[in-house]
């Protein structure tokens, strides 16, 4: 019967669209700086493109990569596809529509502390070069720390320990939720909420913090991705800049972008947008986890950090890329400068084999030589270009030399993390490749 649903799925999918899908009037309105276009006037094979993502995406519902997904792509900042595909959930009841808003997950690195980082750059309250313990003061004193740079955090290149399971100390060995970290009702001292009636220590974070300062550091310099800065990131931007982490985002980018969606915990805003669920969480909340951030170390700092928590649709995230791809600017705005937008995208450390730039992936150094399979992302793509994926299913990427921005959002952890048919049918890749290829053929 479950096999069943797949093929209906994918019948589904497969007929969705029609030529009047297709064609839409090109306009710039609600948008702000992005137009609206079609695949036919940038050239492109219309029938072919749909037919490919179509079966690529049909493909990956019916393998249990994800129960449903979107693809966003626009090309010389036009919108020139974007579709919906499938369900929220594999029980088929809520189709995914357009404005969904997804749970980013590691997308939030670089869509949330980056941008800030690279305006307290611009604003010279942050060098890359200095070390960090500048900034964060606690590090003066560790010998492995205290030398280490922001360059070599935001490229992966410190040396740092990948990742810290904090829930661990949260929840006892028989399972239950320690009361002296996480309460069900708020308080004065328990009002950082991570869930419906699920509320954190305020002074968690300082034990997260400490932690943090004694995990260890590799004596090898070489590639080695890590999460744990930023995770203080937030509060090193409160510091310097006097306000809120997520005040300073929202007012200086998410807002001023027109990417109202953009934000954290949106379970306590009054969207109309549909909240697409993750996973079905047995450790910690013990339900469908909806409205509220999955990642668990970001869930206990309130749902507000920088590793994960920013939730937002795909147009919203579109613009933020798109302002990227324009080296700072867009809609006539400048928001960070050109120069600093180059730096944060060029890959820093490539005599070491990383391919990283500062905060933003980038494509495998050799990618242009590699077939689909071994490629990451696709091997069209220019070393030019640059972006992140996300553990819930999210993938965005920028190439300024193609003038191409590549969104691709699903819940990939519904049921559970242990689905990873994202990952091994290599969809991101192969749809990614679709759109390069047919610009190729202009």
């Amino acid at each position: 019967m479950r096999y069943l649903l797949f093929i209906l799925v994918g019948l589904f999918v497969a007929n969705a669209h029609s030529q009047e899908d297709i064609v839409v009037p090109l306009e710039i309105n609600a948008t702000q700086g992005l137009a609206y276009g079609t695949l036919t006037n940038m050239g492109m094979d219309s029938t072919l493109i749909y037919t490919r993502v179509d079966s690529i995406i049909t493909n990956g519902i019916r393998n249990n990569a994800f129960p449903g997904a979107q693809v966003l792509v626009a090309k010389k900042s036009t919108i020139i596809f974007h579709e919906s595909y499938g369900y929220h959930t594999y029980d088929s009841i809520q189709t995914v529509e357009k404005d969904d808003i997804y749970d980013l997950a590691s997308v939030t690195k670089i869509s949330g502390p980056l941008p800030a980082l690279m305006k307290l750059v611009d604003e010279g309250k942050l060098d890359l070069d200095l070390p960090f313990s500048t900034y964060w003061t606690d590090w003066k004193s560790i010998k492995d720390k205290k030398n280490i740079t922001l360059r070599e955090i935001l490229a992966h290149q410190a040396g740092l320990t990948p990742y810290i399971v904090f829930l661990n100390k949260v929840i006892k060995k028989n399972g239950d939720l320690k009361k002296r970290f996480i309460r069900t009702q708020s308080n004065s001292k328990f009002n950082n909420q991570a869930y419906d009636n699920l509320f954190v220590k305020n002074s968690f974070n300082r034990k997260m913090y400490r932690m943090i300062n004694r995990s260890k550091v590799s004596d090898q310099k070489k590639y080695k991705y890590s999460g744990l800065t930023f995770l203080i990131f937030p509060k090193l931007i409160e510091q310097l800049s006097g306000i809120t982490y997520e005040n300073y985002v929202t007012n200086n980018f998410y807002s001023p972008l027109g990417a109202g969606t953009l934000g954290f915990r949106p379970k306590t805003k009054n969207f109309p947008n549909k909240v697409v669920p993750t996973e079905i969480d047995t450790l910690y909340r013990h339900t469908l986890t909806q409205g509220w951030v999955h990642d668990e170390n970001a869930s206990l700092l309130g749902g507000v950090s920088g590793n994960a928590g920013l939730f937002g649709t795909a147009t919203d995230l579109a613009k933020l890329m798109q302002m990227y791809q324009n080296f700072g600017s867009f809609d006539g705005k400048r928001f960070i400068s050109e120069s600093t937008v180059k730096e944060f995208i060029r890959v820093q450390f490539p005599g070491n084999e990383n391919r990283r730039g500062l905060g933003f992936d980038k494509p495998l150094l050799n990618n242009v030589e590699l077939t689909l399979s071994d490629a990451y992302p696709a091997p069209e793509t220019s070393p030019m270009s640059f972006g992140h994926s996300g553990f819930t299913g999210t993938f965005v990427w920028a190439d300024p030399e193609n003038q191409l921005v590549f969104i691709f959002l699903s819940n990939r952890v519904n049921p559970t993390r242990e689905n990873r048919n994202l990952y091994e049918m290599n969809i991101r890749g192969a749809l990614q490749q679709v759109f390069y290829q047919a610009s190729l053929l202009n």
